[in-house]
């Protein structure tokens, strides 16, 4: 028996007249819209989630697709399982929204439903996790070597509101690893600098700029209300002050860093009691001749991106609720033998930030503390 085809008009009538329409397109080729009221089920889906749309096999049900084709083929489908009453919406959604009929607009708009189109196939993430990714707020500590690969990487992803925190200039001795920013910008901050950058590769994006060094005076009101902050401090006192912070606002720290052909990686999450905090990993503020910076000691180019990545990878991991995070240990990379290492990272009972024994005496008596050694 040949499948009947109506127009759009004809199906919205059925629509109100009680038949149930179901939209067979994928769903993020939903996410950006469907017609109201629409049930959207994907075609290679449809044969197991019926019964429980549609209990009885004499159900008045509409198919429709983007232009007609695989709406025809759900209907066959289903025809097969023995459904006597259906129909296909001839030139499907495309026609339906040309024609003015009524359309339930997606959380994605087309712009979103494009951009993250292969986000939206993962069932991990699909149109309700991209809709979080778009209402998440990330502090980015430093747009330098590891901010530069965070920055892009989130951009791309659509996480809604980027603050990135940097009191620096572009200098051509950047460039080498630096990669939001270009030899055009050298002498811009690179607050500015890192702004245009994500701006072009996603404008849907927004990026808050705070050109200022990370104080104790100001670590809580610029990292609160985000949802997760990403290190890449290049200095133990700006390291300590947001552990002291992230662990009093109960946000999760993404911590990273990198020495000549080593980096690694670790989540402190004080909202979980067994996570450790930065303090866990490095009690004391080592002496300033047994941690050089960059500048001092060199560095891979290609390695902060490394570390920045896996940094992204925990952020937006935190952001979906999906995986395990790095919360209780230590991923250590060797550039030169290409090997991962991962450490137990346990809570120290003893540690001066997080231990039973702790007394938090305000951020500047921390700053005093860095200072000391």
């Amino acid at each position: 028996m040949s499948i009947e085809r109506i127009s759009p008009a004809q199906a919205l009538q059925r629509q109100r007249d009680g038949a149930i329409l179901i939209d067979v397109r994928e769903d993020d080729e939903r996410a950006a819209g469907k017609p109201a009221g629409a049930i959207g089920v994907p075609l290679g889906e449809i044969l197991d989630r019926i019964a429980a749309i549609a209990p009885r096999l004499d159900a008045p049900l509409l198919l429709s697709c983007a232009h007609g084709q695989r709406s025809l083929h759900a209907a066959m489908a289903l025809q097969g399982l023995g459904y006597s009453r259906l129909a296909s919406v001839d030139g499907g959604f495309v026609r339906w929204a040309a024609e003015g009929l009524p359309v339930e607009r997606g959380a994605l708009d087309a712009d979103a439903a494009e951009r993250y189109s292969r986000h939206l196939l993962l069932p991990e993430v699909g149109a309700a996790g991209q809709q979080r990714l778009l209402e998440a707020r990330v502090a980015l500590i430093g747009a330098g070597g590891l901010g530069s690969p965070a920055g892009l990487y989130l951009a791309a992803a659509g996480v809604g509101t980027l603050t990135l925190i940097d009191d620096d200039i572009v200098e051509k001795s950047n460039l080498q690893r630096q990669v939001l920013h270009t030899d055009a910008r050298v002498g811009t901050p690179k607050t500015q600098s890192a702004r245009i950058a994500l701006k072009a590769l996603n404008p849907s994006v927004e990026i808050e700029t705070v050109a200022q060094r990370l104080t104790a005076a100001n670590v809580e009101a610029l990292i609160r209300d985000h949802d997760v902050v990403i290190d890449g401090a290049d200095n133990f006192p700006t390291r300590y002050l947001l552990d002291a912070a992230c662990r009093r606002l109960k946000i999760p720290l993404v911590y990273g860093a990198v020495h000549r052909f080593t980096g690694q990686v670790s989540v402190f999450d004080a909202r979980d009691a067994a996570s450790p905090c930065y303090r866990c990993l490095f009690p004391e503020p080592p002496a300033a001749a047994d941690a050089p910076n960059c500048a001092e000691a060199g560095v891979l180019g290609v390695l902060p991106g490394i570390i920045g990545l896996l940094q992204t990878n925990e952020a937006i991991k935190f952001l979906l609720g999906i995986g395990t995070p790095l919360v209780g240990r230590l991923l250590c990379f060797d550039a030169l033998g290409a090997t991962f290492r991962e450490l137990r990272l346990p809570r120290d009972p003893q540690c001066p930030g997080c231990g039973a024994q702790a007394q938090f005496r305000g951020y500047a008596d921390i700053e005093q503390v860095c200072s000391t050694h």
